[in-house]
């Protein structure tokens, strides 16, 4: 089993990255292999809503000079998907929002290959407006048909500065809690495969 992490902040060792960290280490120690894409920061286009995908079903998006197919490629080869974003305006970054359009697209070009895969989204957070960016990132594995755990409390920490979500007792709890049910349910769903 894989779980495949993508971290939207242009921090690569800010606060986003450690609520990450926090969730795959719990999958590592549960024997579930992991691995983490950079993804914000990168120059990444949005959907151009051209439709190609749908004439190829390559799994593919017409845009190659950017990271997003090799992203669509390990989201397709993962047994799960964990989505990291910092708050910006109350949503996702441009970096990861450009990442599930795109991804959503091709997918539904392709009969849904994110069907049944487990996902799970973690949020970082000033002040206000986490609640909004879990929503967003939640809606794109529901509309993917994917199985999202729960945790103790709604996936996000509070902190600005990186490093200062590792004060923030009961988010990282949280995220914890989400490594372990994570990795109960893809335990689960690999049993009964």
């Amino acid at each position: 089993m894989k779980v495949v992490a993508f971290n939207g902040s242009p921090r690569p060792q800010g606060n986003t990255s450690i609520l990450i960290g926090r969730v795959l280490e719990v999958l590592r120690t549960a024997g579930i292999e992991t691995e983490t894409v950079q993804l914000g920061g990168q120059w990444v286009h949005g959907c151009r809503a051209c439709y190609h995908c749908f004439k190829t079903q390559d799994q593919r998006c017409i845009q190659t000079d950017d990271v997003i197919n090799d992203c669509i490629a390990k989201m397709i080869q993962a047994d799960g998907i964990l989505l990291g974003s910092p708050t910006y305006v109350s949503d996702v970054t441009s970096e990861m929002k450009a990442l599930i359009d795109r991804a959503c697209l091709v997918a539904k070009a392709n009969n849904d290959p994110f069907r049944r895969k487990v996902g799970a989204a973690v949020v970082a957070v000033r002040r206000a407006g986490a609640t909004h960016v879990l929503d967003t990132l939640n809606h794109f594995f529901l509309i993917g048909q994917m199985i999202v755990p729960g945790s103790s409390y709604w996936n996000l920490a509070l902190g600005r500065q990186p490093g200062e979500v590792e004060h923030d007792a009961e988010g990282m709890n949280t995220m914890q809690t989400l490594g372990e049910n994570m990795a109960w349910l893809l335990q689960q769903l690999h049993r009964k495969a």
